[in-house]
């Protein structure tokens, strides 16, 4: 894995929220989330969790919005994502208390 990114520097083109943390296993979760910059593609790699020196490296392999799987998620949209990829277990459930995750990267190049 690359090296771990300076919370200040993570530049990114998409963003997602995390709301819950349905399942998780040693490379993959499956996520309930809010696009907060989007749109978001299948393949997306997030690199970055906000406001942490934790490292990412997570694609998003697929996302199912109202039961039916989509290709991208608009900004505002919520949805259930599958991300695998290294450091899944550093995502957890957010609530007013604590706050809410935001995972930070960019889409695949076309």
């Amino acid at each position: 894995m690359s090296e771990i990114p300076d919370p200040g520097t993570c530049r990114s083109s998409v963003e997602l929220q995390i709301a819950r943390v349905i399942v998780v296993s040693l490379e993959q979760a499956t996520v309930n989330v809010r696009c907060l910059r989007g749109p978001v593609r299948r393949g997306a790699r997030f690199n970055c969790l906000r406001g942490s020196v934790q490292a990412l490296d997570l694609t998003l392999t697929q996302a199912v919005v109202y039961g039916h799987r989509v290709t991208e998620l608009d900004t505002g949209l919520t949805a259930f994502v599958t991300l695998r990829g290294e450091g899944v277990q550093h995502l957890m459930t957010g609530t007013l208390a604590s706050g809410w995750q935001v995972i930070e990267g960019a889409n695949p190049l076309p």
